[in-house]
């Protein structure tokens, strides 16, 4: 069992706990969240600093996860995983057992993947994301650094979605569509516009 801090107390977090709890392969040894909520527990587990004491913390045998949210902005998740990486801290990669993942699949550091959600062979995740509850990555699709791919979503086969990117909630991607930098696809959305061919 590896050690593992998360970084972000809030409603991700929560989630991100429930899919940890279920891998059985990290044990979660603190929070860092907002000064006003250090010693509050969440789960069991204690917020026990601010980003400010991340650095204490680093080392060979220590792990961590953004688990800020990311709906508005990727801003606040960019900026913990600039520092964690100025810090040469390891970044954990988290798999759902109830997710699928191709073995011909790649995935970026700091990714989470959530439960029930599907990434297909030939498909490319970046560092940073989150591929939230029951969302489909299909074949040879390329998802950037610091996208969210939101729950039910469906990215269909040869996407590229550019860096900071969020993706809606049950929102369908053609296949080959290109979704440039720091868009924002609407929960719902059929998303067909600059398709790659």
């Amino acid at each position: 069992m590896k050690n593992l801090f998360l970084i972000g107390g809030g409603g991700n977090c929560h989630s991100c706990i429930d899919v940890i709890e279920k891998c059985g392969n990290y044990n979660i040894e603190g929070i860092f969240d907002l000064k006003q909520n250090i010693g509050r527990k969440i789960f069991g587990y204690e917020i026990i600093g601010t980003d400010e004491n991340i650095a204490n913390y680093i080392s060979s045998e220590n792990y961590f996860l953004i688990t800020i949210g990311q709906i508005k902005t990727p801003e606040p998740r960019i900026v913990i995983y600039e520092l964690l990486k100025k810090l040469n801290a390891n970044l954990a990669i988290i798999i759902s057992p109830r997710a699928y993942v191709s073995k011909h699949a790649l995935l970026g550091r700091g990714t989470i993947v959530m439960h029930d959600s599907l990434i297909n062979a030939n498909a490319t995740i970046g560092e940073n994301c989150v591929i939230n509850t029951k969302s489909l990555i299909e074949h040879d699709s390329v998802i950037a650094n610091h996208c969210h791919i939101s729950t039910g979503a469906i990215v269909n086969g040869n996407c590229i979605i550019e860096e900071k990117s969020f993706i809606g909630s049950n929102s369908i991607l053609r296949e080959g569509s290109l979704v440039p930098k720091k868009s924002v696809i609407q929960a719902g959305m059929y998303y067909r516009d600059k398709q790659k061919f």
